[in-house]
């Protein structure tokens, strides 16, 4: 053997030695077949093995889908059979309405025009005429969300929705899913595509209480379903992905945004499905369906708890609606039916006494509503929508589409005192820091010049906090909340309860130009009065049902803002009550805290008050009324019962006062820690002549935004603090001689805020 040969033979036993055979050339051990014996883990797993284990599972679930299919037969239809009444009720048990009654007209397919049948094949399932009545691959995806809690699955087959509708439930089980996978593919077999196509569009909920599209079309289009329009059909066909949601008439921005593109998709789908020639597609516009109507049942308040109660328990829960329109459901509401009627009581003798609107075209503008809350627990103790649910289907006491006016300066002060912010020259902000109170004036700090003018143009000269804050002077506020931050403003608008998402973080917001509900406000102030616990008003206090449970969230929860933040507010807010635009509810025996707020052009006014006990807002909104150019347009108040002007301080506090001081039981006192704004002891005015005699200058404790002590009683003063900031910016030498505005003969008494933001 040569040296190569050897150097080989030796590479070839290294090479064996590091795969395991025996040391001195034994051999590994071998089979039976002379294959080498595995060892370890890899005894139990081998390709085989895996491959034959897959291929065994495939086999078994083959065969149990076999036996199920043999199984399991296509039931009776039961939809109809199975609704039931939902029963409203007053938190004393007293019934308020029964629902559940069945809004539906079976049509025939050939009663539906055929472009408007493929609107719902192209928004739900567009191989319907090509497949056998199910999507394996949605189907799959529904039964692993639902086994690993993921929630509902879309992206059934139109066969698989009809049969969940008519045959099955709206439970999401997998047992129900593979129950209904089975009835589809039988039911597929034994109907034709438009037997099954009538089938699902004449059981599909549409919202507004219509089932089929006959009722759907009458809800929403006021026509029978052989009049339907291709682009009618096509919202119809795209409302039933989420029918509150999707009901442009009461659908929030979002909600409108997502139905016109779902809209779209639906009608791009049927013209790439050859069913709509594309020239006509492009001159289609959107379909705005009308103003729901009332149903019977349903006059004066009634209707108003009822939708909303019914919205509030679909938004805090995991219910579909159409679960909930299945029926058997107990909603008790949190409405006190006593305090129910003082309320609407006060708002009958306050306004709409002193109201006609049949002859008076300003009276016909003005609406109205209020809401009522609890502070220490939430509830909603009562609550006006409206005139009359069946003649004014809009909820005053929800809607959001007018402006918060200067019901939102509080917020502005308490952003000022949570973060510890100071003027342009560095002077904590506090109930007695002095601003100057000139109509348009500049604001000093913006990066965006804002200069916004006090209602009629007045001018205040040096003013404190807690004296802008009674009297709603624009131009302090616009400075102040520069001097906080405009981020930071709004960050405490979103803590306290408002919707501020989307929303600019500029100067303007400090007039209130943002959407607010006379609901969100009384949230809003309830955390105030609640020592800084948010208050998330609930309307619904409970939900029952024999095969269910609803689980509601606590209307109440953490400190959002600190004590003394919530208490220095609730204590300067008494001062618009005893010496400010809020004089109309002045009461000796009871404490009271609150804002007026008057939006640009008179349309909007709001009184936002509280006591210890109870928190209550009512709005006033000028509304286009039916029958007019103006309809459901933003107009003025003008005029509206015999006043110049409908301001926050008129109608809207009267009937604050009203109701609260029916409602409210024995007097009480407020119990804040705070040692500064008008509960404690009022701040000098800066334009009175200052007496001889020495005074006292403020204690540090009012200089601190959370003071610790807690006084609990209202002090009357007697005698008057020399205040110790500067004016911030420096008023002009004029504006300081200027008589008290409050004392001028000229002039408005308790003139209220005027805004000049957005409409």
């Amino acid at each position: 053997m040569g040296r190569a040969e050897e150097r080989q033979a030796r590479q070839r036993g290294a090479r064996r030695a590091a795969r395991g055979r025996p040391s001195g050339g034994d051999k590994p051990k071998r089979t039976s077949g002379g294959k080498p014996k595995r060892t370890g883990i890899r005894r139990f797993f081998t390709w085989k093995k895996i491959l034959g284990t897959f291929l065994g599972f495939i086999l078994l679930g083959m065969l149990g889908f076999v036996i199920l299919y043999l199984v399991v037969d296509i039931p009776k239809g039961n939809a109809a059979a199975k609704m039931q009444s939902n029963v409203y009720r007053y938190s004393n048990g007293d019934v308020i309405a029964r629902t559940g009654d069945v809004n539906r007209e079976i049509v025939d397919l050939d009663k539906v025009p055929e472009d408007v049948q493929k609107t719902f094949v192209a928004a739900e399932n567009k191989s319907f005429y090509k497949d056998e009545g199910i999507d394996f691959k949605g189907t799959a995806r529904g039964v692993l969300n639902t086994v690993t809690g993921k929630g509902k699955q879309g992206g059934s087959t139109i066969t698989q929705q009809y049969v969940k509708n008519y045959y099955l439930s709206q439970d999401q089980t997998v047992s129900r899913k593979l129950k209904e996978l089975v009835v589809s593919l039988k039911v597929d077999r034994e109907k034709s595509k438009d037997d099954i196509l009538a089938g699902y569009i004449n059981t599909s909920y549409y919202g507004r209480g219509a089932y089929g599209i006959q009722a759907a079309a009458q809800a929403y289009y006021g026509v029978d379903a052989k009049d339907l329009k291709v682009q009618q059909g096509a919202y119809l066909a795209a409302l039933l992905q989420a029918p509150s949601q999707y009901d442009w008439t009461s659908a929030t921005p979002t909600g409108r945004k997502l139905v016109k593109a779902r809209w779209n998709y639906v009608l791009d789908n049927m013209v790439e499905e050859g069913w709509l020639d594309s020239g006509k597609r492009s001159d289609l516009k959107f379909p705005t369906p009308e103003r729901p109507k009332a149903p019977p049942g349903r006059e004066g308040q009634i209707g108003y708890l009822v939708e909303e109660a019914k919205r509030e328990v679909l938004r805090n829960s995991n219910l579909s609606e159409a679960q909930f329109e299945a029926g058997g459901y107990t909603v008790t509401l949190n409405i006190d039916p006593k305090k129910q009627k003082k309320l609407e009581r006060a708002v009958d003798k306050k306004l709409n006494d002193n109201l006609d609107r049949k002859k008076n075209k300003a009276d016909a503008r003005v609406q109205a509503g209020a809401a009522s809350v609890d502070p220490k627990t939430g509830k909603v103790l009562a609550m006006y929508g409206g005139e009359d649910y069946v003649k004014h289907y809009t909820n005053n006491a929800t809607r959001r589409d007018y402006q918060s006016a200067s019901t939102f300066k509080p917020l502005i002060l308490a952003a000022a005192l949570e973060h510890g912010a100071t003027t342009q020259d560095g002077k904590p902000i506090t109930a007695g820091t002095i601003y100057d109170g000139t109509s348009r004036r500049p604001v000093k700090g913006s990066e965006v010049g804002f200069a916004p003018p006090n209602e009629d143009s007045r001018s205040y000269g040096p003013v404190t906090v807690q004296k802008a804050m009674n009297k709603s002077i624009n131009s302090v506020f616009a400075q102040m909340g520069v001097d906080v931050g405009m981020p930071e403003v709004m960050e405490m608008a979103g803590k306290l309860g408002m919707d501020v998402k989307g929303l600019p973080a500029v100067p303007a917001q400090t007039l209130g130009s943002m959407g607010a509900s006379p609901l969100e406000m009384a949230g809003v102030y309830a955390t105030l009065d609640n020592h800084g616990k948010k208050v998330t008003p609930a309307l619904v206090g409970s939900v029952e049902h024999k095969d269910r449970t609803v689980d509601l969230p606590d209307p109440v929860g953490e400190e959002v803002i600190k004590r003394g933040t919530a208490d220095s507010l609730t204590s300067v807010l008494t001062g618009v009550v005893d010496d400010g635009t809020g004089h109309a509810v002045r009461n000796p025996e009871q404490d009271v805290a609150g804002k007026t707020g008057t939006s640009d052009n008179n349309k909007s006014a709001w009184f936002t008050g509280y006591t210890p006990k109870l928190v209550t807002s009512v709005g006033l909104f000028g509304e286009g009324p039916p029958g007019t150019p103006e309809k459901n347009k933003h107009v003025s108040m003008k005029g509206a019962g015999g006043k110049a002007r409908v301001d926050g301080g008129s109608f809207p506090a009267e009937i604050w006062a009203a109701y609260t001081f029916d409602a409210m039981g024995a007097p009480s006192q407020f119990d804040l820690d705070t040692n500064m704004g008008a509960a404690i002891a009022p701040p000098p005015d800066p334009t009175q002549s200052v007496s001889k005699d020495p005074t006292p200058t403020p204690t540090e404790s009012e200089k601190d935004p959370t003071p610790t002590k807690s006084p609990t009683n209202k002090p009357t003063p007697t005698h008057t603090p020399t205040p110790t900031h500067s004016p911030t910016p420096t008023p002009t030498p004029t504006r300081t001689t200027d008589p008290d505005p409050t004392t001028s003969p000229d002039l408005p008494e308790d003139p209220d805020d005027g805004l000049f933001g957005r409409d």
